[in-house]
């Protein structure tokens, strides 16, 4: 019997999209170990030397010009790509698409961000008959997410699916099944066990996170939470910003035995089960990870857009706090180092209360589709 394939196709804009697809692609595997997964970031692969350029290009502007960024996100919210954008995409970009699926034989393609997925819905307006799953790894529905030709919609809320009835998304092709986080953000470690693979001291630590690209640009936050170094352990992943990385290792701030300087790494999950808090920009990927493994959060400088309306979504309901001043910092920072947990730290595993959380509810969705 042939094994059934699902092709899982992402974008570079962000880490967070491939890392959903990747978290699927596991998940798949684990659910059904006769599947055969693969996935791509499709302008990558169709571009390797182009496309780094305009993620660069991309980058630069949401850390120089958040507000103009924030502008064109509002200004398109309620609108899906224009035939003349997508004509663009799929021309300049994305023409040799259909190629790679007739190539590949999918039995079923996933995006996890709008552009392949308006890429695939194009194609199937065009006579592909092969079903189309597209997974928001926000919480947030924008307008460039939608497309007629989807056949399903995994979403991480009730109030995201809401948002996709009222721009015409038939019930019956949204369910709501979560963001999905790599299995591994389910399980849980030693904490003895990983403090002496990490050489790290049994004390209160803070885990600290810059997204994907190292965007901690935050010079004052860095070193307020520095000052807290006899006190408080700190990890801080700088993600790929391997210029940031060098700078702070010479720098005689964050030169202690109880600060963690890190690139890049792929056992952030380990990470978090040492941590007692986790401060990061609210990133729908990185946040659902923290609440998958209980961390209580702190938020700083959400992008304008889909980060606003992620950290709206989590502090609503207490599962975190945006830093407006840094006397946030030293209120959670007293909490934690002085033994005195507030009601917020003793909620662990609340994700796991709710069973349309259930880490595997978007994997057997992909797999009714089959």
């Amino acid at each position: 019997m042939q094994k059934k394939r699902i092709l899982l196709l992402s974008e570079g804009f962000g880490a967070g999209h491939t890392q959903a697809a990747h978290a699927l692609s596991v998940g798949l595997r684990q659910l059904s170990p006769d599947l055969q997964t693969r996935v791509m970031e499709l302008g990558s692969f169709l571009h390797p030397t182009l496309a780094p350029l305009i993620f660069s290009a991309y980058r630069k502007t949401i850390t120089s010009q958040p507000k103009l960024y924030g502008l064109v996100y509002r200004s398109q919210y309620k609108k899906s790509l224009n035939r003349l954008t997508r004509l663009a995409l799929h021309r300049i970009f994305y023409g040799q698409t259909a190629e790679i699926i007739k190539q590949l034989r999918p039995d079923t393609i996933v995006c996890t961000h709008p552009f392949p997925s308006a890429v695939v819905s194009r194609l199937k307006r065009a006579g592909l008959s092969i079903p189309l799953c597209t997974v928001i790894t926000d919480y947030d529905a924008h307008g460039t997410w939608i497309n007629p030709e989807v056949n399903k919609y995994l979403v991480s809320t009730e109030e995201v699916k809401g948002k996709l009835l009222l721009r015409g998304v038939p019930d019956s092709h949204i369910e709501v099944t979560g963001i999905p986080v790599h299995p591994n953000f389910w399980e849980h470690h030693n904490k003895d066990e990983l403090r002496s693979r990490f050489g790290l001291k049994a004390m209160p630590t803070v885990l600290v996170m810059g997204g994907g690209w190292g965007l901690v640009q935050h010079e004052e936050l860095l070193r307020h939470m520095a000052r807290w170094r006899e006190r408080v352990q700190l990890i801080i992943c700088l993600g790929n910003n391997e210029k940031t990385l060098s700078r702070l290792a010479e720098d005689p701030d964050y030169r202690h035995p109880n600060i963690r300087l890190m690139g890049f790494t792929r056992e952030i999950d380990k990470l978090m089960d040492v941590s007692d808090l986790l401060i990061t920009k609210p990133g729908g990927m990185t946040c659902t990870e923290g609440l998958a493994k209980g961390l209580p959060m702190l938020f700083y400088s959400p992008i304008p857009g889909q980060e606003e309306e992620n950290c709206l979504y989590f502090t609503e309901r207490g599962f975190g706090e945006q830093i407006k001043s840094l006397q946030t910092v030293d209120y959670w920072f007293d909490k934690i180092a002085g033994g005195m947990p507030d009601n917020r730290l003793l909620h662990r595993g609340p994700l796991r209360k709710t069973e349309k959380y259930n880490p595997r509810t978007c994997h057997q969705a992909i797999m009714q589709m089959l």
